[in-house]
């Protein structure tokens, strides 16, 4: 039972770290490439505007969002939504991470597979993530006592990590598509193609980072329930 508490709280520790790396790496690599004018000259609005309008999908609308790195497509209101200093800046960085999320709505548009199960887990996902590591923990504490609960909090995690994994090939595919539609398009030179792909791989990695930790929490939770 020692080994339990610590251990569950050693992969919390862990998984902070690492995360706090990651997006230390993340904001510098982006405020690198946002101090950087696109050659192009296109906000982020008009570069996801742009990519839209080429790819013939005029029912999404691109709207400004508050917040930093707030970024997000909404496939149930087709809305690509910026970040205020994406949405407005000229940049790389800016045009970088409207082509990734514009690339969503391409995904949606086209019915990629991922995109739509990823949409369906949502749900399920959003309830094991909140609910499910407590109720394990809690049947840690109990011993022999809380097997059935740490069971029913491992099912509803076992539904978070499989969102954490569908995750991956939707957003390493969103910003495959979103590079390719800046090549096609003729909107960026190599040096900006290099930096927005920069910016992209360092974002990418906040998805494996938390695909890794909902994977190690669940093995942790699994070998928990055997022993």
């Amino acid at each position: 039972m020692v080994f339990g508490f610590y251990g569950y709280y050693l992969i919390g520790i862990v998984a902070f770290i690492a995360s706090l790396a990651i997006q230390g790496w993340l904001k510098n690599t982006y405020g690198t490439w946002m101090k950087r004018a696109n050659a192009a000259g296109l906000s982020g609005a008009e570069v996801a505007r742009a990519i839209l309008q080429a790819n013939g999908i005029g029912d999404v609308r691109v709207e400004a969002v508050q917040g930093q790195l707030t970024d997000h497509y909404d496939p149930s209101k087709k809305v690509v939504r910026l970040s205020a200093d994406n949405f407005r800046s000229a940049s790389v960085a800016g045009m970088a991470v409207a082509a990734h999320e514009t690339g969503h709505a391409i995904q949606h548009a086209r019915a990629f597979a991922p995109l739509s199960w990823r949409t369906a887990i949502l749900p399920a996902a959003n309830i094991g993530s909140q609910f499910g590591p407590m109720l394990a923990f809690f049947g840690l504490l109990l011993g022999v006592a809380g097997k059935p609960l740490l069971t029913v909090g491992i099912v509803l995690f076992a539904a978070a990590v499989v969102f954490h994994l569908v995750t991956l090939p939707v957003e390493f595919d969103a910003s495959r598509r979103a590079l390719g539609q800046l090549q096609r398009l003729g909107l960026v030179t190599a040096q900006d193609q290099g930096g927005a792909r920069k910016v992209l791989t360092a974002a990418a990695m906040t998805y494996v980072a938390a695909a890794a930790t909902s994977i190690a929490y669940l093995l942790y939770f699994l070998g928990a329930a055997r022993r």
